[in-house]
């Protein structure tokens, strides 16, 4: 999990997972079009996006295609957020049930 926080403290990381989460499957050359970094640059960051498996790749023919992968996102969800949001929902019931028997 380490690496995923990692990978997503970079905000050029995080503006190519909003690209890929808008239109999944492009290649480097689409995501470079409106970053204004160099191809190498987009290249770094999709390697270390690709290691913390926030995304994965898939060659067709010739291209290579990135996709984005939700499920650490997901993890960090429940782990982080969901955990905080149970006392939350925990309190709505309590408060409903106390609120119906009145």
């Amino acid at each position: 999990m380490d690496a995923v926080f990692r990978a997503l403290a970079d905000r050029n990381r995080r503006r190519l997972l909003d690209r890929l989460h808008a239109r999944n499957g492009q290649t480097l050359n689409a995501l470079c079009d409106e970053m204004g970094m160099t191809r190498q640059a987009v290249a770094k960051h999709l390697g270390i996006l690709e290691a913390a498996n926030l995304i994965a790749v898939q060659w067709r023919g010739r291209e290579k295609l990135h996709f984005i992968n939700p499920v650490p996102i997901n993890e960090i969800a429940e782990r982080w957020i969901g955990k905080f949001e149970r006392g939350r929902l925990q309190a709505l019931t309590d408060l409903k049930k106390q609120l119906e028997e009145k």
